[in-house]
């Protein structure tokens, strides 16, 4: 479990291409209080480490993980938001956030707002129903609140810090996010289907 803040913005270092595809992730983590198989969130999605390094850790993506998530478009020198995985009497700075990526969303729009930013993202529909405003949404693994919703279309504010301090500095319309639903919202639509 994770809380989508962010402690580093790693960097894709390497990928081999296997059965599997490996990443080597590189990071200002201190890579020797690292344990082997431990999880690490990537933008957003739950890998396992296994393999660790100098300051870089390698983890593996099945072709499902590919497929579902925007790993497959990722290329050396890729920003990579990390997470590492929530302990117990950590503080829950965001909301809980499992690193199941649900689907991928689209940038649509970038524009300023004081100091912040507005962005609007378009969403596959089957994910649609599970957003609301002022719930909680995980875009490449960072919490965030909806402000609005449209259909298929949402947008959030991010913060300055939150652009210095996360892949968000880097993207633009056109790009895509690993987007993980609140979980919270996708056990009461459960809930309510099997009601009714």
């Amino acid at each position: 479990m994770f809380t989508g803040i962010i402690t580093d913005v790693g960097h894709v270092a390497a990928i081999e291409r296997r059965g599997d595809t490996r990443f080597t992730i590189g990071t200002r983590y201190d890579t020797a209080a690292i344990d082997l198989g431990a999880s690490i969130a990537c933008n957003g999605c739950c890998l396992t480490v296994v393999e660790l390094l100098p300051g870089a850790f390698r983890v593996d993506a099945s072709g499902e993980t590919l497929s579902k998530t925007t790993l497959g478009d990722w290329q050396v020198g890729t920003p990579v938001n990390l997470e590492r995985a929530l302990r117990l009497g950590d503080e829950l700075g965001g909301h809980i956030v499992s690193g199941h990526v649900d689907g991928v969303a689209e940038v649509l729009s970038v524009v300023p707002e004081g100091d912040s930013t507005r962005w609007r993202f378009r969403v596959p529909d089957a994910l649609a129903r599970f957003i609301a405003p002022k719930g909680s949404v995980a875009l490449d693994g960072v919490s965030l609140t909806v402000n609005e919703v449209d259909g298929p279309v949402f947008g959030v504010n991010i913060i300055p810090h939150t652009r210095a301090h996360t892949t968000f500095g880097t993207l633009r319309p056109g790009g895509r996010v690993n987007m993980e639903v609140d979980m919270l919202a996708r056990y009461v639509a459960r809930l309510a289907e099997s009601l009714g």
